[in-house]
């Protein structure tokens, strides 16, 4: 058995050599030997927009590197410990316990690095949107909205519902939620894209099988010092009635918001504050969010994410399906990661997707495929 647990140290052992190389350990360690200097010259914070980016630089890096040496060790502990067992079996029992705690922190390590980008550790704005097909759509968004919910009680993240449309016999037509917590953008951004679920209708007499489509749109929250140019004759700004569920959701006033970006055709609307000025200047706020992300995704090439949130919510455009008949599987068409729980899917647990997401965009990514023999 011994011998079993050292072919996992050994393994744990090679992942963490090769993450040195894999997240440019080395580089990150000469990038903080530079910001140093500059972190400590009298005129650093003369431009205070550069003091802020190098500060949340070297947060970064810091956190990268202290975690790379915390792992380090850990793993030429559990070496020692193994050397310990080996010689005397009643050293067993703390070898393994070594053995299991590096293998949750290698995990940890691994998903944390992943999350490298400038807005990852950003609160986050999740749009969800029923697709053409009525009730049997507009419930599958209201099953997305707890999905993402459940999630977020998981992570212990705050939860602000902005703006939400009741489905007018079951379900949701739409909603925005505002999640804070660190990292909730760089997790969730994974799950920009159609979602497609396939199962036998609970709303058809005939118990026939259904497909239905809805869309999620998610984007950091932008902080004040990132310039975000709208010109406001690019705007057409609505307002209407709420038709929130009251206290159980939003507030029903006369004073929600809806702004229309025409150039990009990027849509916000507010509906959780009392005043037409509050909900306008938070609607706002979620196109700043929504610019950015647009923006960022044209400079990186990855313009297709944002196309695809606005191309019509259904087939050939899905990133990921839900199939609870004929069978049970959940299948992510770009990473190919899958699971045969949409249970526990559906009541949030979607970190294994999450992190497959953010390996699969490590190494390039490739295009979202068909989901092959699901009808």
């Amino acid at each position: 058995m011994l011998e079993h647990h050292a072919s996992t140290l050994n393994a744990l052992n090679e992942k963490i050599a090769f993450f040195r190389g894999a997240f440019d350990i080395t580089a990150k360690e000469e990038r903080l030997a530079e910001i140093v200097p500059m972190m400590e010259d009298p005129k650093f914070w003369s431009n205070q927009e550069l003091a802020q980016k190098i500060l949340r630089e070297d947060k970064m890096l810091k956190n990268a590197l202290e975690g790379f040496r915390a792992l380090r060790g850990r793993c030429d502990d559990a070496f020692v410990h193994y050397e310990f067992a080996q010689e005397d079996e009643s050293f067993t029992e703390e070898f393994l316990t070594h053995l299991h705690k590096l293998e949750k922190e290698v995990q940890e390590y691994e998903l944390t690095v992943l999350l490298s980008g400038e807005q990852d550790p950003s609160n986050a704005y999740v749009t969800i949107n029923a697709g053409a097909g009525g009730t049997e759509s507009q419930d599958w968004a209201s099953m997305l909205y707890r999905m993402y919910t459940r999630w977020a009680e998981r992570h212990k993240f705050k939860i602000t519902i902005l703006e939400y449309q009741e489905g007018e016999e079951a379900g949701m037509k739409s909603a925005t939620l505002f999640i804070q917590g660190l990292y909730a953008y760089g997790y969730l951004k994974a799950e920009t894209g159609v979602h497609r679920l396939v199962r036998i209708s609970p709303f058809d007499s005939n118990a026939r099988r259904h497909t239905s489509f809805a869309s999620i749109f998610v984007s950091p929250e932008v902080d004040d010092d990132i310039e975000i140019d709208i010109n406001e004759s690019d705007l057409k700004i609505d307002t209407y009635r709420s038709g929130g569920a009251g206290g159980q959701h939003v507030n029903t006033t006369d004073s929600a918001v809806r702004i229309t970006h025409m150039p990009t055709g990027l849509v916000t609307q507010c509906q959780n504050e009392r005043s037409q000025h509050q909900n306008k200047e938070q609607a706002m706020k979620m196109l700043r969010a929504k610019l950015y992300e647009y923006e960022l995704a044209i400079k990186t090439a990855a313009l297709r994410e944002v196309e695809d949130s606005k191309k019509e919510i259904g087939w050939g455009s899905q990133i990921r399906s839900y199939v609870l008949h004929p069978y049970k599987m959940v299948k992510d068409l770009r990473t190919r990661h899958e699971s045969g729980n949409p249970d526990s899917v559906l009541d949030g647990a979607i970190d294994d997707f999450i992190k497959a997401y953010l390996q699969w965009m490590s190494t390039g990514g490739k295009t979202v495929t068909e989901f092959e023999n699901d009808e």
